[in-house]
């Protein structure tokens, strides 16, 4: 199969090149969530070409060597004889796709299909050419395994998810279609004209035995943070200029005298999205007698760029993953094959876990802000809950529930998963990372973290509409006209305002509201 015209199939995307080089967390994304096509560098095939030979010298061998001619796990013991060493690679990924619950999410398979292939284009797992390049035309072709929600303990490795792409790849199991459609794998193959794979041996640990899950989901988690943290910074800009609070906090001087990298981009940040507010200058007067603000609008910088911070550790930790070739055994470049423990996703689940830990208190931070603007003795004399006729009207009262729910979820999503491990193999396998755990939980603390920070813009557009005929900062006022022009964040009397949230959730998930800010502002870091 021509892997380099099969990886172009998809018209108006570049096909992202692998085994040239570690992947980037971009390039991930653009595969898992946009459906950009790979293609195997030349270089990369040749070396898979060579350790294959070094597995197939081992086959024969009297010596017994772990995955090549013997049992698995607990069962490594036993030496398997040469005919039924094809048998024990089925065997293997069958009883291995033991996943249970709902269906992992589409962009996740797909991360965990491409980070695979990159772990087996390295030529450090001593998989044959052909099972590899048809791994890569399944991916292409928009072939998506049914992989469910538990089944994996981060050691050795995400087995049951990866197992139910490999089962698929023997054209077993099930799969969907790249229009979304459930079907066998065999039939889904098929379509696409793509022969199922017969593994050989070492081949099914090869295809099983990596941290890839854990580490696309960490990677899509770092690339929605980024984006978000942004976000909160334009929420607390609008936050502040509406409740009538100060940006002369936020001066870079001011947070040079503390110099974390992270607190000092948040705050310029927020300078920039505060210039020329007309509602800031109208309470630079003798007549405010306020000294300081609160913590959610003073301290803001230093929660999010602390966030900013452990994101960027994140990111360099991934990257590092990025640039490993997760297998056991693994064959050395100087032709040892050679066992380790490199498949246990510890390094990977400590940052999934820090990562939730920031998101929860990011989240919280901003529903105080939140709530101050609905709060009558706080927030300087708005309406109570920024209703148009309060006592008749509610306003934003309940969106901050919705929002104390989420937080209260996301403060409980925050205990590591990491610090669990539940024995397995009949104590081969004592002490695992649980890093798939920490990853599904951090997914659920990024989807909550957007909606939070929904809520505040949509509710601080709403109080800064409400100062009129004071003028907000150009560039809140931006994001101020993309949200009503999308019908959310007016003033007025009560409506149906689970639709609003829905609005502005979209448009800060697909990234409208960074662009109207930065259409006045530029870029922010």
């Amino acid at each position: 199969m021509d892997v380099m015209s099969s990886a172009s199939s998809t018209p108006g995307l570049e096909p992202v090149t692998v085994g040239l080089g570690p992947l980037t967390i971009d390039e991930v994304v653009q595969v898992a969530r946009h459906d950009a096509p790979i293609a195997l560098a030349p270089e990369s095939l040749a070396e898979v070409r060579r350790t294959r030979e070094v597995i197939r010298g081992l086959a024969d061998d009297t010596e017994p060597h772990y995955g090549v001619s013997t049992g698995f796990g607990a069962l490594a013991t036993r030496h398997i004889p040469t005919e039924m060493r094809r048998q024990l690679q089925r065997s293997l990924v069958r009883s291995h796709a033991a996943g249970s619950g709902p269906e992992v999410e589409r962009e996740v398979v797909r991360a965990l299909m491409l980070l695979r292939i990159s772990t087996l284009a390295t030529g450090r797992t001593g998989i044959r050419e052909e099972t590899l390049t048809t791994y890569v035309a399944m991916l292409n072709a928009g072939i998506a395994p049914v992989v469910h929600e538990y089944g994996s303990l981060g050691c050795s490795g995400d087995l049951a998810p990866l197992s139910h792409c490999a089962l698929a790849l023997m054209g077993e199991g099930e799969v969907r279609d790249a229009n979304g459609d459930r079907m066998p794998a065999a039939q889904a193959l098929a379509d696409a004209g793509i022969a199922p794979v017969e593994l050989q041996e070492k081949e099914g640990l090869a295809l099983i035995n990596g941290t890839d899950g854990m580490l696309g989901m960490l990677c899509l988690a770092i690339h929605d943070l980024r984006d978000l943290l942004v976000v909160a910074d334009v929420a607390t800009a609008m936050s502040v200029e509406g409740l009538f609070g100060s940006d002369d906090v936020f001066a870079a001087d001011l947070h040079a005298l503390r110099p974390q990298p992270g607190q000092a981009v948040s705050a310029e940040n927020i300078r920039t999205l505060m210039a020329h507010s007309g509602i800031r200058e109208s309470h630079r007067t003798e007549a405010c007698t306020r000294v300081q603000d609160a913590y959610s609008l003073r301290c803001a910088p230093i929660v999010t760029g602390s966030a900013r911070d452990t994101v960027d550790h994140a990111a360099r930790v991934a990257g590092w993953e990025l640039a490993s070739a997760v297998d056991n055994p693994v064959v050395t470049p100087d032709g040892r094959v050679e066992s380790n423990g490199n498949f246990h996703g510890a390094p990977v689940a400590y940052v999934l876990d820090f990562l939730a830990i920031v998101a929860a208190d990011v989240a919280s931070m901003s529903e105080r802000r939140t709530d101050r603007f609905l709060d009558k003795a706080r927030n300087h004399g708005l309406p109570p809950f920024l209703a148009d006729d309060p006592g008749v009207d509610s306003g934003h009262m309940i969106a901050q529930y919705t929002q104390a729910a989420i937080v209260s979820e996301m403060k409980r999503l925050a205990a590591p998963a990491s610090v669990d491990s539940i024995p397995s193999s009949a104590m081969q396998e004592d002490h695992v990372s649980m890093g798939w755990s920490s990853a599904r939980k951090l997914r659920r603390s990024v989807d909550g973290l957007s909606r939070v920070l929904a809520v505040e813009v949509l509710t601080a557009a709403r109080g800064i509409q409400l100062r009129a005929p004071l003028e907000p900062a150009p560039a809140t006022a931006s994001v101020v006209a993309t949200l009503t022009a999308s019908d959310a964040g007016r003033p007025g009397p009560d409506r149906w305002l689970a639709p609003e949230i829905e609005t502005a959730v979209g448009l800060v998930v697909d990234g409208s509201i960074r662009r109207a800010a930065e259409a006045v502002t530029g870029p922010l870091a």
